[in-house]
């Protein structure tokens, strides 16, 4: 059997997990309390009041306020979003992989809303540089928390905004409609 070349060996830049999430994005969603997986320092703009980086594990912190969660894609995502569906106040990013068992576990019963993004974000590199090609797949950004889906609504952002029903149809409009007039 031929040796197979190593997936990223074309895209030496792609076998990173530190993606910066474009800074359109999270302005465009509103002030954030924490970023648990957020870029090491020195980073060309923040996401959140408190970053937690490595060396520290941002799973094992006690989280506080409303979270931005742009965590490592890959076997890694399932963890976070686990951990933002148990915290219920924040946004989360992930690829739209709505088929996946993650997405069956901790999005569509435990989340309020997702909103499949219109395009491909250009991520960007430590150094807050555009990186050259897209994500490579369809991104989602998940709210846990009607203050986030209305953040995901009035943000401008575009995409399509889907609620996931776990709640009856009347509690979730009286629901959204009080977050919207307290955003």
């Amino acid at each position: 059997m031929a040796e197979r070349a190593h997936p990223y060996s074309g895209r030496p830049e792609a076998a990173t997990h530190t993606w910066l999430t474009p800074p359109e994005i999270i302005s465009a969603l509103g002030r954030f309390d924490l970023d648990p997986c957020a870029a090491p320092e020195p980073r060309p703009w923040p996401t959140a009041d408190q970053h937690i980086t490595l060396p520290a594990n941002g799973l094992n912190i006690d989280w506080q306020g409303r979270v931005w969660c742009n965590p490592p894609f890959g076997r890694h995502t399932e963890a976070w979003l686990a951990r933002m569906a148990d915290h219920g106040n924040g946004i989360a990013l992930a690829f739209a992989r709505t088929e996946t068992a993650m997405f069956q576990r901790y999005v569509w019963p435990r989340a309020d809303a997702v909103m499949f993004l219109a395009k491909r974000p250009h991520f960007c590199r430590p150094d807050g540089r555009r990186a050259t090609g897209n994500s490579g797949g369809p991104i989602c950004l998940i709210a846990y928390g009607w203050n986030n889906v209305a953040a995901l609504m009035e943000s401008g952002l575009e995409g399509a905004v889907v609620r996931c029903l776990r709640d009856s149809a009347h509690q979730v409009t009286e629901q959204l409609s009080a977050a919207l007039t307290t955003n």
